[in-house]
């Protein structure tokens, strides 16, 4: 399930630039305020975003960067005015990183057609505010049922609260008129799947397939997918779609590293992928193994399901791993074998480098970059071909 946590929290936001254009349509006939004008400012800015990406000019990774940034400049230039400037800065931090984005996007939703709403000294959206947007949004649609992107918007905003039941529905809705939108089919398998236990088997399934048959190259549908091929220890069928997502996104990105150690664990738990040629590497010294052990004082700050990175880097080189395989903190001690097969990219291999260090990460939260209050081990310096390292995971990131 870890790669199903991971990719909601990266891709639900990449979700929702294809909704906000349709949502900032002005009235006619009525002046135009400045927040209005804001509005009109930042809403072409996403679109030339949107444009760059799709022609290719513009990375995958570096264009989410620069979305938020907008979105972020968005939040605190409408209806931000003066009488704002007195809120705790750590406060708006934390709402633009966590609800205040998509909630932006509904504040904006339920004012159009209302410009008057709109006063320079409004205050921005408050925790309070944020239930009442949300129901003016779903008395709305009660009155105007055919409206899709409202249906879409008020099920992001009920999923990113965690209320996964009443987003269901909401996706329900907007699917119903909007039957081979991908991107909406993968939110609403994702979110169905959220509500029945964190398990997409059955009907989340059966959307996530709908979603690829209207765009096969849809990122979170092929995550999911893989996601629901691991859970019924379909290994083979879940490398294949996260090995498509790899050929879509930018090989230095933080969304690539996690598939490839999600994948590493696929293979490994597998057997290995047809593809690798794991007794070959060995044969060629692109092997290193040995054990894995945690210091005793730290045995308290572990729980059994946490993750356990186990990689080699080289010792004289880039940090980017060459090998990475995964493990739950309950297998400690345990002996691994990193070989090429578990390779993140086939230009950085073991086999390429005569020393490496071998490295073990505790996180509670699976993230494949190093967080503070993860617990890590590293190896001296060995050469490549070495067995029987020792690893002691002995210090908390701090």
């Amino acid at each position: 399930m870890t790669v199903f946590l991971v990719i909601i929290g990266l891709l639900i936001a990449g979700a929702l630039l294809f909704i906000v254009p349709p949502l900032l349509r002005r009235g006619t006939g009525v002046a135009v305020s400045r927040d209005a004008i804001n509005v009109a400012v930042y809403r072409d800015q996403l679109r030339e975003l949107e444009a760059d990406l799709r022609a290719g000019t513009l990375a995958a990774d570096h264009y989410e960067k620069a979305r938020r940034e907008i979105e972020a400049r968005l939040l605190e230039d409408v209806g931000g005015g003066g009488a704002a400037a007195g809120k705790p800065r750590a406060r708006a931090a934390a709402l633009t990183l966590g609800i205040a984005i998509p909630l932006c996007a509904l504040a904006i939703y339920l004012v159009v057609g209302n410009p008057q709403a709109l006063s320079p000294q409004a205050e921005s959206v408050s925790e309070q505010q944020v239930q009442m947007l949300i129901e003016r949004l779903a008395a709305r649609l009660r009155d105007s049922p055919e409206d899709a992107e409202g249906w879409i918007l008020l099920g992001r905003s009920y999923a990113v609260l965690g209320r996964f039941g009443e987003a269901t529905q909401a996706y329900a809705n907007a699917t119903a008129r909007m039957p081979k939108n991908a991107q909406l089919l993968a939110d609403y398998a994702d979110a169905l799947g959220m509500a029945q236990g964190r398990r997409l088997q059955g009907e989340p399934e059966k959307i996530i397939a709908r979603a690829l048959e209207a765009d096969p190259d849809n990122l979170k549908a092929l995550a999911l997918a893989g996601t629901a091929a691991f859970e019924k220890n379909d290994y083979a069928k879940a490398v294949d779609h996260w090995e498509r997502m790899l050929r879509l996104v930018p090989a230095d990105s933080e969304l690539a590293q996690a598939v490839r150690a999600s994948i590493a664990e696929a293979r490994t738990l597998g057997g290995g992928a047809p593809a690798s040629k794991p007794a070959q590497s060995a044969a060629a010294g692109g092997r290193v193994s040995g054990v894995v052990k945690l210091a005793p004082e730290l045995a308290g700050k572990i729980a059994p399901n946490d993750t356990v990175f186990i990689f080699a880097r080289a010792a004289d080189g880039p940090r980017m791993p060459l090998a990475v395989l995964r493990r739950q903190a309950r297998d400690l001690p345990l002996e691994f074998a990193l070989d090429d097969s578990m390779a993140m990219t086939p230009a950085m291999k073991l086999s390429d480098h005569p020393r490496v260090v071998v490295g073990a990460r505790i996180s509670k939260t699976a993230n494949a970059n190093p967080q503070a209050g993860d617990l890590q081990g590293l190896s001296a310096p060995v050469k490549v071909g070495a067995e029987r390292v020792n690893v002691v995971i002995d210090t908390e990131l701090r």
